[in-house]
């Protein structure tokens, strides 16, 4: 009797755990707080980062590039996949007023973190926020996934390939749209389109010495786009 009630008592939180989750299937709550803070401070020039762990740990080895100083905001948030980007990005990106977003997006959706997903798919993710961004008169940095030979939480799924690929269409689209492109990849990546050892600490995340080579590609990314005016209207694609 005792054991069973130990099962049962498992199974509610359980699935009182995923009904919390799916309530807020892309976190809104994660950055409440800190977007209600600051939107009350005063106005001035901000650059949002949208992406998921790998931006959320930039933030833990370089506290001092998102210091509230510099204007520099970390919407990191780790496992997420850009589905659940578009989901977030009024709240993290728009409601803030940033000059500049910097959207790193695409590795976790490849991996399957929410589910199967084309790269047209990660795409349509990706073009949905650079045009509510353009919208909005946010200038946008469109970044290169980073490089990955393979996911250890998700064997198999050739991120050595794919990621590539999806590079190529982001570049393309940044582009047409006439924004920024960094290319994180190309400055990052081995011959066999894995990440560089020194700059990773388990393929996929970033070491500090990976995220010295992003802050210093990103910050004339960011004057650049600030130069930079986008092209509102384009052709279907």
């Amino acid at each position: 009797m005792q054991n069973t009630f130990r099962i049962s008592l498992v199974l509610i939180i359980s699935l009182f755990s995923i009904t919390i989750y799916a309530q807020d299937w892309p976190n809104l709550k994660r950055y409440q707080a800190q977007n209600d803070s600051i939107m009350k401070a005063p106005a001035r020039d901000r650059v949002v980062f949208m992406g998921n762990s790998i931006t959320e740990g930039w933030i833990k080895t370089h506290p001092e590039f998102f210091h509230s100083s510099t204007g520099n905001i970390c919407r990191g948030i780790g496992g997420q996949t850009s589905p659940q980007m578009v989901l977030r990005f009024r709240q993290d990106v728009i409601n803030l007023k940033p000059k500049v977003v910097v959207i790193l997006a695409g590795t976790n959706d490849i991996a399957g973190n929410t589910g199967p997903a084309t790269l047209d798919m990660i795409m349509d993710n990706i073009k949905s926020m650079t045009e509510l961004a353009i919208s909005n008169n946010i200038r946008v940095v469109l970044c290169s996934v980073l490089p990955a030979y393979e996911y250890r939480w998700r064997k198999g799924m050739k991120p050595y390939i794919k990621i590539p690929q999806l590079n190529a269409m982001i570049k393309a689209y940044a582009a047409k749209k006439r924004v920024v492109y960094l290319d994180y990849f190309s400055a990052m990546a081995d011959e066999k389109n894995a990440m560089k050892a020194e700059y990773t600490t388990d393929g996929v995340h970033c070491t500090s010495a990976g995220y010295d080579v992003m802050e210093a590609m990103v910050t004339p990314a960011i004057k650049k786009a600030l130069k930079t005016k986008p092209r509102k209207k384009c052709k279907r694609y």
